[in-house]
């Protein structure tokens, strides 16, 4: 049986005078202000007061669980009762209350979240909200909750109270509710400013202060208010560096554990310094403290607008927080506080905090709301009713969960099915989210492990001397197991991919694949184990020993529990494990907004550490990854962090590595796409864009290839029609493409060959004729297929060559004819239409073994579609002295063409000389075949000759005679394949049977069989013109007839004599014997032309009749020939002598000189021809005459010199312009009687074989140059 409690008033207390009014006004008023100071007992006395007011069951707020806890078991013990039974408390995760429970002390969040399920609040019939002048957003919530709420519930109490409290704005929010103003502090409190120095360290000067208390009084405990959990680390570590003896120092935070949160109420002997962030601030009284010391910061929430994260930058409180903190040393005695800052610093400060509903996001509140259903929130009426813009974020980030409903501006709130199970959880909204996810992917169990785990503080503790030890320890966590990859467990690349769209996450060596997060489950998963294989003892050692937080972790667990009841209640299945990555699609759910993107590292500097690598967030943040995060090292591509944090700079906690697809899942449609770029793809017939995936301004995917018509189809369709058919990017078989193009390419082939481009419809047209009939859902070529399936009958698709031409009827396709057909040949004719290309107009294939039998002047006329063309082209390059005397030119042309049609003029004569004639036929005027200029009209208009062997071209060219000249020996090689059996080499003498004059090789190609000259042999070979097999018929011939013959050598060397022989030794033959075998060459050579035609020996019995003639004079034809060989050197060795007379850079030396060289040459003796050879001693001995009678006349010699110099010159230049090969005989003559005219000319004494003139030289010179 409990006992009755008591409700007994403590006189000291300054509130216990003022209960019976207080009571009084309680039961008369719905809302009581009481504006009590620090010390007049009002948060454990008001309950009470309430209860002589006659209230039976009364709801407590405080603003945090610390206080919640500490206020409930002072309550219960003033009230003589046990804790949980008459009073009771209830804070997240953790309820002491039963049924008998009359004043229950909670969490102002508690109390909140009650509202989804008691809309009135009916289980309460008195509220008493404490600290309101905290103005945290549960406060201001309540508040406003309230407000409304009293009118329809009048028996309802509501208590407003704070120690520093605006009475003013809370007594006209309640329409002028009654004030109750308290005295508080029993004893004077002493205010002593010590500002902190630029120089000096916070830490330090706490360590100052403390000493001087210590130095200067022999009582009380010291309570030291610090911005953070590092700083209270850091202040313990200074004051305990004191040693100052007899002292304790304790942490006082609200993530401590309980049970070191209560460790500051218990009794001690000796005295005490409890470092403590603003928690100590309000509501709990530390027992003891008769010193307070003031930093005068904390870290106070602020939401960033910009940067849509919540921030912890640590401020200057307000001068009510520091009044607060003065106030907790006035409890027990006089009391003294110390402020670490200045007085006018302090008057500087604003009056009071503001309120967290004017620096906080919303969603909580907004969440709540709509679940009450308590309309708009911009009505609501709150104390202080937030900005626009903090509305906005907080909706936006209940968007981003899937929470609420798509709504219009000022338009009601709703709830999704997503949105009414996060009202009911009494955890933070993105917490929640993660859960649901957490359900419907099957991996609920690890999801609340790790929401738990970052609920509560770390487990893994770092003890400033033993950091080393500890990190050793606990990196077994976030390491993977020996032997685990790091490949995707549902099929993700493990590599990167145009799929994945981004780069692979490359981890760091022994990194973890859910980064921090899977850190958490191992570090669970590992102490469950050993809990389970432990005693209660022995896992307690083992935590200790091992760094590891025993009560925080009994606390884990026990949230762990706590949430998993939750998501029973709300029927979430949580039955079997995911893998990693898709745990990390749960979390990414609540965490959409703590995405990052690595940014290229800075450069490293020498000499200094490594950079931090910067991570691009959402909404334009710039974070890095905290020091102690698994992922610091590794730094991953794309992360996720549970939380934001802003101090120094703004870092990532809890951070684990993610890829674009994972994001882009959770996100859904909450993600940017842009698409650029649309292209035609030829292999999948689809239009296709890059498409770049963006969440909040972070890419997370770039240059992925998407189907643009999902998004876009009419602009893929445009696509598709323009690039896929009508610029034939689509590779496909398809059969009406197919055919339309064969009529496209048909109607394009005819228009080319008139060079009439625009007969052809243009790509428009095309595109037109597609766009017309075609349905809007064709957008690629599998929907182009599929309806072309659909159609019974596909006609009404497919084009004919002349639907691809503007005016068929203007077409002459007989003036553009497929086959060129000359000397009995038909060679292929194609046309291009592409003006200023190399391969612009007409083009003639012609095989290598035709191109001998080919003549140039047929070629001339061109086909007959472009005849006037040329024509008109041929005029125009005439002298204007001419052109005048045809104007207009095309006129002209017409005329002129028709009339060598009408008279049938063939083309054995080259177009311009016919055309001349026509001309000069039609009006008179003479054109000579010297003005014609044919290479000065346009490229098109002289046909292009393709030499072609097989499939392959071997060359190309517009001027047919130097085709024919350079391809010369291949066309011999072709004839000579081509002519089989007859073609042979190395023979020595005529075993091979009959040569033909001519041989049929076939398609209309007739060769010239013949011997040839191989050196030690002779060879059969077919040639492609007369010409050529007579010379090389010749040549091989005298060849034969030195190869079957006796060789006269040795008799001709036995009736030479030793002027001769001396002679014959100063040739430029390597030796003697060589110089012998060329004469022997030559005399045989000189008897076959006396006995015959060298063209007539044919058969083998012809050959010996000559063979046998030839044998019987050789010796002394060959004695002949090498006397004159010698004569001519011996004259040579005389006109040597003179020339070394001479200097060296004489014009005449140097004339004479190579003039020599010219004529005495290695095999000089076999290469000239007769009569020339034996002319060789008289042009070098004309050549010592000159240099005997030179200085008699030198106006003479040097205008003679200068007159032969010119002709030189110019049958240099005519040599040049020559095919490559041997010259032709008329060409070699003139150098035969260049010789005669310089013994004219030197050595007029001397008669010359033939008459011989510079003029007569000229003309022949020009004939030839024709």
């Amino acid at each position: 049986m409990n006992p009755q409690p008591r409700l007994a008033f403590d006189p000291a207390l300054p509130i216990s005078a003022e209960a019976p009014g207080i009571a009084s006004l309680i039961r008369d008023h719905q809302v009581v202000v009481v504006a009590g100071e620090t010390g007049s007992g009002k948060t454990t006395q008001l309950p009470k007061i309430c209860l002589l007011a006659g209230r039976e069951r009364i709801a407590h707020t405080q603003p945090r669980r610390i206080a919640a806890r500490t206020v409930a078991h002072r309550i219960a013990e003033e009230c003589g009762t046990e804790l949980g039974e008459f009073v009771g408390y209830q804070v997240r995760f953790t309820r002491r209350v039963s049924r008998a429970t009359r004043i229950k002390v909670m969490t102002d969040g508690v109390l909140l979240s009650e509202l989804a399920h008691d809309r009135n609040l009916e289980r309460y019939d008195t509220i008493i909200i404490d600290e309101a002048h905290e103005r945290s957003l549960n406060i201001d919530f309540l508040l406003g909750y309230l407000k409304r709420l009293l009118a329809r519930r009048p028996e309802l109490r509501v208590i407003v109270t704070s120690a520093t409290i605006d009475t003013a704005r809370f007594a006209a929010h309640f329409d002028d509710a009654p004030v109750v103003e308290v005295s508080g502090r029993t004893h004077p409190v002493e205010i002593r400013y010590r500002p902190v120095g630029e120089d000096v360290d916070e830490v330090d000067a706490v360590a100052a202060a403390v000493g001087e208390l210590a130095a200067t009084t022999s009582s009380g405990d010291v309570l030291v208010f610090l911005s953070g959990e590092r700083e209270i680390r850091d202040a313990a570590d200074a004051v305990n560096a004191l040693k100052l003896p007899g002292w304790e120092t304790l942490p006082l935070y609200a993530r401590l554990a309980a049970a070191d949160q209560q460790k500051v109420f218990q009794a001690h002997s000796g005295r005490r310094v409890v470092l403590a962030t603003n928690v100590a601030e309000t509501s709990i009284t530390v027992p003891g403290i008769r010193f307070v010391i003031d930093a005068g910061t904390a870290r106070i929430s602020r939401y960033s607008a910009r940067t849509k994260v919540q921030r912890l930058p640590i401020e200057p409180i307000s001068q009510a927080s520091a009044n607060q903190r003065a106030g907790r040393c006035g409890r027990l005695g006089p009391g003294v506080a110390i402020r670490l800052y200045s007085e006018e610093d302090f008057n500087s400060r604003p009056e009071f905090t503001e309120p967290e509903i004017l620096r906080t996001n919303l969603a909580t509140v907004i969440l709540q709301m709509a679940q009450a259903g308590l309309g708009e929130i911009e009505n609501f009426p709150f104390v202080e009713a937030p900005v626009a813009s903090q509305v906005s974020d907080g909706l936006r980030v209940l968007q981003e969960l899937g929470a609420i409903k798509p709504r219009r501006r000022h338009e009601r709130v709703r709830l999704t099915r997503t949105g009414r199970l996060l009202a009911r959880m009494p955890v933070d909204p993105r917490l929640g989210r993660m859960l649901i996810e957490g359900a419907r992917r099957g991996a609920l169990r690890q999801v609340q492990v790790i929401v738990a785990g970052l609920t509560v503080p770390d487990v893994r503790e770092r003890p400033s001397e033993h950091q080393q030890a500890a990190d050793e320890l606990h990196r077994r966590f976030t390491q993977p197991p020996v032997g685990e990859t790091d490949s995707s467990a549902n099929g993700e690349p493990r590599r990167h991919t145009v799929h994945t769209g981004t780069r692979p996450v490359k981890q760091g060596r022994g990194s973890l694949a859910g980064g921090d997060f899977e850190a958490l489950l191992n570090v669970w998963e590992y102490l469950r184990k050993r809990r389970r294989e432990l005693s209660g003892s022995a896992f307690r050692r083992l935590c200790r020993a091992e760094f590891l937080h025993f009560v925080r972790f009994r606390e884990w667990e026990d949230l762990v529990s706590q949430l998993r009841e939750v998501c029973r209640e709300l029927e979430l299945p949580g039955e079997g494990d995911a893998a990693m990555d898709v745990v990390l699609d749960c979390l990414l759910t609540g965490l959409l907004s703590n995405i990052g993107l690595a940014l290229p590292p800075p450069p490293k500097v020498q000499g200094r550490r490594r950079p931090l690598t910067e991570y691009q967030g959402a909404r334009g943040a710039r974070f890095a990854i905290a020091p102690g995060s698994a992922c610091s090292r590794s730094t991953p591509p794309l992360v996720v962090a549970y939380e934001l944090v802003e101090t120094s700079r703004l870092w990532a906690r809890t951070v684990g590595p993610v890829t674009g697809a994972q994001i882009e899942r959770a996100a859904g449609d909450l993600v940017t796409r842009t698409l650029s770029e649309p292209t035609f793809s030829p292999r999948s017939a689809t239009v296709t864009a890059s498409e770049t995936v963006t969440l909040f301004g972070v890419p997370i995917i770039s240059g992925r290839r998407t189907n643009y018509a999902t998004s876009h189809p009419e602009q893929a369709r445009e696509i598709f029609i323009r690039t896929g058919l009508v610029e034939r990017e689509w590779e496909t078989r398809t059969p009406v493409v197919m055919a339309n193009r064969f009529a496209y390419d048909e109607a394009e082939r005819l228009t080319d060959r008139m060079r009439r481009p625009e007969l052809l419809i243009s790509d428009q047209a095309l595109h037109d004729f597609y766009a017309v009939r075609l349905p809007a859902d064709v957008v690629s070529g599998a929907t182009f297929d599929k309806y072309v399936k659909s159609l019974g009958d596909d006609s009404a698709l497919r084009l004919t060559p002349a639907d691809c031409m503007t005016d068929p009827g203007a077409l002459s396709v007989t003036d553009f004819p497929d086959r060129w057909q000359v000397a009995g040949l038909e060679l292929p004719v194609s046309y291009v239409y592409d003006p200023g290309a190399g391969h612009d107009g007409v083009t003639i294939e012609v095989r290598l073994e035709q191109l001998g039998v080919l003549e140039p002047e047929p070629f001339t006329w061109q086909v007959p579609g472009l005849r006037e063309e040329l024509a008109t082209a041929l005029i125009r390059s005439l002298p204007k002295r001419i052109r005048t005397s045809f104007v207009p030119a095309p006129d002209f042309a017409r005329r002129a063409v028709a009339w060598l049609r009408e008279r049938g003029t063939g083309d054995n004569t080259a177009f311009p000389e016919a055309l001349g004639r026509a001309l000069t036929a039609l009006t008179g005027e003479r054109v000579a075949p010297g003005d014609w200029r044919p290479e000065a009209v346009d490229s098109h208009l002289r046909p292009t000759f393709v030499v072609v062997e097989g499939r392959r071209e071997v060359d190309r060219g517009e001027d047919l005679a130097v085709l024919k000249t350079r391809l010369s020996a291949k066309v011999a090689s072709r004839l000579t394949r081509s002519a089989g059996r007859i073609a042979t080499t190395g023979r020595t003498d005529w075993d091979f049977g009959k040569l033909p004059l001519t041989q049929r090789l076939g398609g209309g190609v007739e060769g010239h069989p013949c011997l040839v000259d191989e050196g030690d042999s002779v060879g059969v070979q077919v040639v492609d013109s007369a010409a050529k097999a007579e010379r090389l018929h010749a040549a091989g011939v005298r060849r034969l007839l030195t190869l079957v013959n006796p060789s006269p050598i040795r008799w001709v060397v036995s009736h030479l004599g030793n002027p001769e022989k001396l002679a014959l030794g100063a040739s430029r033959y390597d030796s003697v014997p060589e110089l012998l075998q060329d004469a022997w060459l030559k005399a045989s050579d000189r008897l076959l032309r006396a006995i015959t035609d060298p063209v007539r020996v044919r058969s083998r019995q012809e050959f010996w009749r000559v063979a046998d003639m030839v044998r019987a004079d050789c010796p002394t034809t060959t004695g002949a020939v090498v006397g004159t060989a010698a004569r001519a050197l011996a004259a040579q060795a005389v006109v040597e002598r003179r020339l070394a007379a001479l200097p060296e850079h004489d014009e005449v030396r140097a004339d004479i000189t190579e003039q020599l060289a010219n004529l005495t040459f290695k095999r000089f003796i076999s290469a000239t021809p007769d009569p020339w050879f034996d002319r060789i001693p008289v042009w070098i001995e004309a050549c010592e005459t000159r240099l005997v009678t030179r200085g008699r006349n030198p106006a003479r010699d040097e205008r003679n010199r200068a007159e032969i110099m010119e002709l030189e010159a110019r049958y240099g230049r005519l040599c040049d312009a020559q095919p490559s090969g041997p010259l032709l005989a008329d060409v070699e003559e003139i150098a035969f009687l260049l010789e005669e005219l310089r013994v004219s000319l030197f050595a007029q004494g001397t008669r010359t074989l033939v008459p011989v003139s510079a003029k007569r030289i000229s003309q022949a010179m020009g004939r030839i140059g024709r």
